[in-house]
């Protein structure tokens, strides 16, 4: 046997470094892609639900300062005399007491209706009472009842129509039923809604067509009390009447009678329904 080659010992393996790291987007091998490495954090969408929700609450700021601008600067109450103010929250006052009286009565009588072997009787007097309420205030019928007799004497001028109307809308605003006015020649008129004033020659009054003279008497059925204080207020018909000269002398009534009737109007078009 000749001599033995000699025998090529291997390399050293060098021991894997545990703490190395492999770049793996450097290899390429099996149609591989190079991958792109992010630059920093990726910045977040914004839904636009977000931008509706953030413009809906711009719009509502915005007009919640329009409307506070516009309520501090209202030209109409930092004019408005403080004789105005009362009278106006009095007239809202006497107005709220009459509807909740109105609700009780209504609601008294629909008890009533509602009551089985009453209901009967109780809709005749319903419809009874009724009637005579809507005769009263169209003027058909004549009426008595506690309120007051207001009368306006003139002074250097006389009496206009303007003060008449605003004595007439005071009492209805204060409860008044029933009225008429009466002339210095008794004549007299009844006040419905429909009644209109207008100044006449030499200083008469024009009521519904009908020429009156003074000195004018206004009698009214309601409640005196509460009448009284409406002509009253500070501004309201007295101080009007004494700051043209004049005197309105009001004087409570136990039984005031308005006796004078008003013409039923005639209807055209509308007929009853059987």
């Amino acid at each position: 046997m000749g001599p033995s080659a000699p025998q090529r010992s291997a390399p050293p393996t060098e021991a894997p470094d545990e703490g190395a790291t492999v770049d793996l987007s450097l290899a390429v091998g099996g149609g591989g892609v190079e991958q792109p490495v992010a630059a920093g954090p990726v910045p977040r969408r914004v839904s636009s639900a977000g931008v509706m929700i953030a413009a809906l609450l711009a719009l509502l700021g915005f007009t919640l300062v329009v409307q506070f601008k516009s309520t501090s600067t209202d030209p109409t109450v930092a004019v408005t005399r403080q004789e105005d103010l009362v009278r106006i929250l009095y007239d809202l006052n006497s107005r709220e007491v009459r509807l909740r009286q109105d609700i009780a009565t209504l609601e008294e009588s629909q008890r009533q209706l509602r009551s089985g072997q009453q209901g009967r009787q109780a809709a005749l007097e319903e419809a009874t009472r009724r009637a005579d309420e809507l005769g009263i205030l169209a003027g058909t019928l004549p009426a008595t009842g506690p309120g007051l007799s207001v009368r306006f004497e003139a002074g250097e001028k006389p009496t206009s129509a303007a003060r008449v109307l605003d004595a007439v809308q005071e009492l209805r605003g204060a409860g008044a039923e029933a009225m008429q006015i009466s002339g210095g020649d008794r004549a007299t008129v009844r006040i419905i809604a429909s009644t209109f004033f207008l100044d006449g020659d030499g200083g008469s009054l024009v009521v519904d067509g009908r020429r009156l003279t003074g000195p004018y008497t206004i009698t009214v059925i309601g409640d005196p009390a509460t009448m009284r204080t409406a002509l009253n207020i500070p501004g309201g018909v007295v101080a009007s009447v004494t700051g043209d000269g004049g005197k309105l002398i009001v004087e409570d009534r136990e039984a005031a009678e308005v006796s004078a009737l008003h013409a039923p109007i005639k209807l055209e078009h509308a007929r009853p329904v059987s």
